[in-house]
């Protein structure tokens, strides 16, 4: 798998811009990439050094209109968090 398989995008909340300030990105991620992986891509990528990587996989939401039912997808979330000093400027714009 190439480094732009495995990071599929970037997770922006309020939460996440809040770990922004401790040096922890979160991505949205390929659900079958590990943590080594993960660490790879985002170095690979951004050209930054990865001090940890946590994992974390989200069960989609089941929703209702009407009579109708329907479940939002499955998917796993990486909170990267980035080397002393590191940043990645994507973010920071």
């Amino acid at each position: 798998m190439e480094a732009r398989d495995i990071l599929i995008r970037p997770l922006i909340t309020e939460k996440t811009t809040e770990l922004m300030a401790e040096g922890k990105y979160v991505f949205v991620v390929d659900k079958n990439a590990n943590k080594i992986e993960i660490a790879k891509a985002v170095k690979e990528v951004f050209d930054v050094k990865v001090d940890k990587v946590n994992t974390i996989k989200v069960k989609g939401k089941t929703k209702r209109l009407g009579r109708t039912s329907g479940k939002r997808p499955d998917y796993k979330k990486a909170i990267v968090k980035l080397a002393a000093g590191e940043t990645i400027e994507f973010f920071s714009a």
